[in-house]
């Protein structure tokens, strides 16, 4: 048995990829008679609405979708996320960092610029107390860091082992919200998530997620990063990419149902087949490309 979860950013409704993961997601936990939950990651506080939640969860239930319990808001879940991080702190895995965009990104183009980190180049690691202090009296906001540094190995059902580097991402930002990488993990042990599935995109991600469990003593999940679903040019399928979406295809005539079909046949399944039926070694292992044609 594998309890699993989706997770939604509740900032606009769901397109074809996302629908495909759920999917996917749902189907691995149930047909191991496990537990499935839905969690809507409201991490942005700018373009994250309820009725975005609502939005999400009609199209959720419309391709066949089921879930355990009521859905958790991970905003709801602050006060747990900063214990974790001032456990980490406290415990001196955590660090400062006062770098805009604009600098992180002038660090990494630099031809002799640190490069210990494939994403954070590791500029405000070793700042002093004294140096720290100047920043906070030029009034510059600090974000906190993890302690990255060098790899740990996550498991993942379509790639085994995975050796991946662990990056200083940001776990509270720079306005005091909780980052994903962080919210991510402590929400997953409190819902009780033993597989993640999600598309290949993050499977970097996965690495100082696996980091952090790790230093809070939680327990890790294993992972499965099915491919992305593309457009016709071959790039990752967006909103742009017109009616990609249940309610767009509703004003085209598509009805749930065929696009349950499709979904199932994109990963090897017999449409509208239970979960017992799945098999994750039939969903192909490159981009399913998406087009009207496939209704």
């Amino acid at each position: 048995m594998a309890n699993g979860r989706y997770a939604p950013s509740p900032t606009g409704r769901l397109h074809i990829g996302n629908l495909r993961t759920a999917l996917v997601a749902w189907l691995c936990a149930r047909s191991t008679g496990g537990h499935f939950a839905l969690r809507f990651e409201d991490l942005d506080r700018v373009t994250s609405r309820p009725e975005h939640q609502r939005g999400q969860l009609d199209d959720l239930v419309a391709v066949g979708l089921d879930f355990d319990g009521d859905p958790l808001v991970q905003s709801t879940r602050f006060d747990a996320h900063h214990a974790a991080i001032d456990a980490l702190t406290a415990a001196g895995h955590t660090y400062e960092c006062f770098c805009t965009r604009r600098e992180i990104a002038d660090a990494v183009r630099a031809p002799n610029g640190p490069s210990e980190s494939p994403g954070y180049p590791g500029t405000c690691r070793e700042l002093t107390d004294r140096q720290r202090a100047e920043h906070h009296a030029a009034g510059r906001r600090s974000a906190v860091r993890l302690c990255g540094q060098g790899t740990t190995v996550v498991y993942d059902r379509f790639r085994g082992s995975v050796e991946l580097p662990v990056d200083d991402v940001v776990i509270r930002r720079n306005d005091g919200v909780p980052a994903y990488n962080l919210a991510v993990v402590v929400d997953d042990a409190y819902q009780g998530v033993e597989e993640v599935v999600r598309a290949d995109d993050l499977l970097n991600s996965s690495a100082p997620q696996a980091r952090i469990a790790e230093l809070l003593g939680i327990a890790p999940v294993s992972y499965v990063h099915i491919p992305l679903v593309v457009a016709s040019s071959g790039e990752r399928l967006a909103k742009r990419d017109g009616a990609v979406t249940l309610a767009d295809l509703g004003v085209l005539g598509v009805t749930p149902t065929q696009i349950r079909t499709a979904l199932d046949r994109s990963i090897g399944m017999a449409p509208q087949a239970g979960p017992e039926h799945f098999d994750l070694a039939s969903v192909p292992r490159e981009p399913w490309v998406f087009s009207p044609e496939v209704f």
